[in-house]
């Protein structure tokens, strides 16, 4: 299993012989409802479009991971597996070949990787968008992705999983509190979990933020400390932070192939 992370919540996981990218953002900048004022991201220079992709995959509708200028730039006949949300927001640009998971639901990609959506992160009173559990079939090995910090006790049934990509710090909002939710939430799914590796996804990488939220945001946390909290509870995770743009093979042992 190979890992590159893109900045923010960008990532390309190679898993069962197949390329995923998964919550892309790789050229343009980011913006929500064309709101500058409020909040830009800025890139000091565009990622390149992976040679391959075998599927894309999209956690959430919102522009940080169903990025507009760049899925307007992908090839619209790469298949999409998405959050019902994220799924209109694909259909609308073009996509067709789209796959729409509701939560408990499976898609299988060439008979190499299941991929299952997981409650994940709230947005707004009444929508909750999607966590992925992705299992290489060839091996058992299985990585659980969620942006935001929001994990199901539903995740229990799944266990043990070997790599969870998450938030590890808080990013929190005067009088909102936590919208980004990382330090003790990443500690429960590791002790829920049992991952081999943990690495942190919503981090800035090459990324620069301005506008009115940004200057508002207060950062709770930081690597260390969830390292030292994992050991306390004799977990033996490793915790990996991934530099933009570089290709990691992660250290994983693999699980004997349980019976079908």
């Amino acid at each position: 299993m190979y890992l590159t992370w893109l900045d923010s919540n960008s990532w390309l996981l190679e898993i069962g012989q197949q390329n995923i990218l998964i919550d892309p953002w790789l050229v343009g900048s980011l913006t929500f409802a064309n709101l500058d004022w409020l909040f830009k991201g800025l890139r000091n220079q565009e990622r390149s479009i992976p040679d391959h992709i075998d599927l894309i995959l999209l956690s959430q509708g919102l522009e940080d991971h169903a990025h507009p200028p760049t899925l307007k730039q992908l090839d619209k006949q790469i298949p999409v597996v998405a959050s019902p949300n994220a799924a209109k927001v694909v259909r609308e640009l073009g996509y067709t070949n789209v796959t729409s998971l509701a939560h408990g639901e499976s898609y299988k990609l060439h008979q190499q990787v299941e991929i299952t959506a997981v409650p994940g992160s709230p947005i707004g009173p009444t929508l909750i968008e999607n966590g992925y559990i992705l299992k290489d079939l060839t091996t058992d090995l299985k990585l659980y992705y969620e942006p935001h910090g929001y994990h199901s006790p539903q995740l229990k049934q799944f266990a043990p999983i070997d790599v969870i990509v998450t938030p590890l710090i808080d990013l929190a909002l005067p009088v909102v509190g936590a919208i980004i939710r990382g330090q003790q939430k990443a500690v429960e799914v590791a002790e829920w979990l049992q991952p081999q590796v943990m690495l942190p996804t919503a981090s800035p990488g090459d990324v620069m933020y301005e506008g009115l939220l940004v200057k508002l945001l207060q950062v709770v946390g930081n690597t260390e400390e969830m390292r030292s909290q994992l050991a306390q509870r004799q977990l033996t995770t490793q915790i990996i932070e991934p530099r933009p743009g570089d290709r990691l093979q992660l250290p994983l042992q693999q699980r004997q192939v349980q019976p079908r």
